[in-house]
């Protein structure tokens, strides 16, 4: 859960297979750090695989509840119908729930919106375990999202 220097959490996604992509949040940052007790949180999410790196900014109020989605996620581990979705503050992060036979299948969609609203999108999925795994996800998020910003 920390960087190489020790001082910066991170969380990993993914990225466990041959020529899959993971997932990287960390840097975590106030938007506004000269005021006191800002809630904004800004976080950087690399997206990273043998052909491609890629690194967006997502804003967030207080992180937005992504950790409260990840642990109601986990406490569904029984299955539920159709698609979850969770979305960042300035929808830059996105984030598909399904519940799929023995497994919790998870879409995350980076976005980069350019100055002339156009601009791109990049998805990947990952697989995780209900239960324990997506408990275990959502305790790392909620570690990270309550650090302290840089």
């Amino acid at each position: 859960m920390r960087e190489a220097d020790d001082t910066c959490p991170v969380v990993r996604v993914g990225g466990d297979g041959y020529r899959t992509i993971s997932l990287r949040f960390h840097q975590l940052t106030r938007s506004f750090p000269e005021v006191r007790d800002d809630l904004m949180r800004d976080f950087l999410v690399t997206a990273e695989g043998e052909w491609a790196r890629l690194e967006v900014m997502v804003k967030t109020w207080d992180g937005d509840g992504l950790d409260v989605f990840l642990a109601e996620l986990a406490e569904g581990f029984r299955g539920w119908n159709g698609t979850r979705t969770w979305r960042s503050l300035e929808g830059d992060l996105t984030l598909a729930a399904e519940h799929v036979g023995s497994h919790i299948r998870l879409t995350w969609e980076l976005h980069e919106r350019l100055l002339d609203d156009e601009g791109w999108r990049f998805e990947t999925t990952t697989v995780h375990a209900p239960g324990e795994d997506m408990r275990r996800l959502a305790i790392e998020m909620r570690t990270f999202l309550e650090s302290d910003p840089l």
